[in-house]
C-alpha cells in the first residue's frame, strides 16, 4: 500500500519511519521543500491550493492521512475523490475551530471550561460579561504552541489583547487556574475496534510541550475511565479512523477537555519505544485496515522535546535507557528539533535517568 501523508513535518517523518517495516510506501505533500518527512520518503511540493499538485501527489495512492491539523479542509475534501481520507474530514474540520471544537464537547456533554464567542468589539464586551475575568482570548482558527492568544486578566488587558488579535473571529475562554495538564491518546480502526494509551501527564514552558510522563503520578482507575468514557464519545461522534489526542485539564480532581488533535500527538512520542505498538505505527494499522496493536506500556517511560538547541548526543545516550530522535531541522529558537524517550524498569530508575536527562536539556535548550 502507498500512504499519501499531507504535511512533511517531523509527525510525517516517524509515521514513514514506522510504516517501512510493515510494507508500506510513503509520499508527503508541503508547500515547504526539504522538510523532515522529505528526508526518508517522496515529497510533492506544493500550496494546498494547487489541484494539479493535489492530483500528482494523489495518483496511485491507496490512502491519505495527514498530520498537522491547519491543512485546508478543501484540500482533504478534494483528495476524497481520489482514496479514502483519515481521519474523517469532519474531524478535522472540527479542530480547526476552538468554538466548533468547544461546542461539540458541550454537545457530548464533557466538562470544558465557560466559553462565548466573539465577532467584534462589543462582542467581545459581551463575551467578558458571560465569562468574566481571568479569561483567555484566543483566534479561533490557527495558532498553536502558545500562539494566537492572550491572558486577560484584569480590565486594562482587555484592548490590547483586541488590537494583536482582533480583525478575525475569536473565542474568550475561562482561564482556568488547573492543577495539571493531561491528555489521553487513543486508536480506533475501519470497524471500530478501540484502543487507548491512557493518561498522560504533560509539563509546558511558554506554551510548548516539554515532558510527557504517561500513567501518571496521582492518576487514578477512575480518572482515566472517565478520560477513555470522553475520548470514545468523540470518536463515536466523528465517525473517526485513525490516532486521536485529547488534551485535558484537571481542576478539583475533575477532567475539563481543552482541545484535541486528529492526529499522532508529541504527549504520545514516548510510544516508540514505551509501549507495545507505538501510536504511529497503529495509526498505520488503523487507516490502512490492518489489526490493531496492544497499547499497555513497557515499563515506565517518559518523553522530553528539545527546543531551540540539541544537547550532546553522546552525553544523551550514555543515560541508560534513553533514546534520541532528532527530526533533521536546523536549529532555531523555539523549535522543535527532536526528543528523547527515557524508558526504565521502575520509578526509580525512571526519575533517576529524567534528572540526568532534563539537565543536559536544558543546558542546551533555546527559546
Amino acid at each position: 500500500m502507498i500512504v499519501g501523508i499531507l504535511g512533511a513535518g517531523q509527525l510525517g517523518r516517524m509515521l514513514a519511519l514506522a510504516g517501512y517495516p510493515l510494507g508500506l510506501r510513503f509520499r508527503c505533500f508541503d508547500p515547504m521543500p526539504d522538510s523532515p518527512a522529505a528526508q526518508v520518503c517522496e515529497q510533492i511540493v506544493g500550496s494546498y491550493d494547487d489541484e494539479a499538485a493535489l492530483a500528482k501527489f494523489a495518483t496511485g495512492l491507496d490512502v491519505v492521512t495527514y498530520e498537522f491539523e491547519n491543512v485546508p479542509v478543501a484540500a482533504v475534501r478534494h483528495l476524497a475523490q481520489f482514496a479514502p481520507v483519515y481521519p474523517p474530514p469532519a474531524a478535522l474540520e472540527v479542530a480547526q475551530d476552538r468554538l466548533a471544537e468547544k461546542s461539540l464537547f458541550r454537545k457530548l456533554g464533557i466538562p470544558t471550561p465557560n466559553f462565548a464567542a466573539v465577532n467584534d468589539r462589543a462582542g467581545l464586551d459581551a463575551a467578558l460579561h458571560e465569562v468574566g475575568l481571568p479569561a483567555v482570548l484566543k483566534t479561533r482558527r490557527g495558532g498553536y504552541d502558545g500562539k494566537g492568544q492572550a491572558v486577560l486578566r484584569t480590565p486594562a488587558d482587555v484592548d490590547m489583547a483586541w488590537q494583536q488579535l482582533g480583525g478575525e473571529p475569536l473565542i474568550l475562554e475561562q482561564f482556568v487556574a488547573f492543577e495539571r495538564e493531561l491528555s489521553v491518546i487513543a486508536v480506533r480502526d475501519l470497524v471500530g475496534n478501540f484502543h487507548s494509551y491512557g493518561l498522560i501527564e504533560n509539563s509546558h514552558k511558554g506554551g510548548i510541550l516539554r515532558l510527557s510522563v504517561p500513567d501518571a503520578a496521582l492518576t487514578t482507575a477512575a480518572m482515566d475511565q472517565i478520560a477513555l468514557h470522553f475520548i470514545r464519545l468523540l470518536m463515536l461522534q466523528l465517525n473517526y479512523v485513525g490516532v486521536l489526542a485529547l488534551e485535558m485539564f484537571e481542576v478539583g480532581g475533575e477532567l475539563w477537555a481543552n482541545e484535541i488533535a486528529p492526529r499522532v500527538h508529541n504527549s504520545g512520542h514516548w510510544t516508540i519505544e514505551g509501549a507495545e505498538t507505538s501510536q504511529f505505527e497503529n495509526h498505520l494499522r488503523a487507516i490502512c485496515g490492518l489489526p490493531l496493536g496492544y497499547t499497555y506500556a513497557r515499563g515506565h517511560s517518559a518523553m522530553l522535546n528539545l527546543i531551540g538547541g540539541v544537547p550532546d548526543v553522546a552525553a544523551v545516550l550514555a543515560v541508560e535507557g534513553a533514546h534520541l530522535h532528532l527530526y533533521g531541522k536546523e536549529a532555531r529558537r523555539g523549535r522543535k528539533l527532536g526528543h528523547i524517550t527515557l524508558r526504565a524498569e521502575d520509578e526509580q530508575e525512571l526519575g533517576e535517568g529524567l534528572w540526568q536527562l532534563q539537565t543536559l536539556v536544558d543546558a542546551a535548550a533555546v527559546g
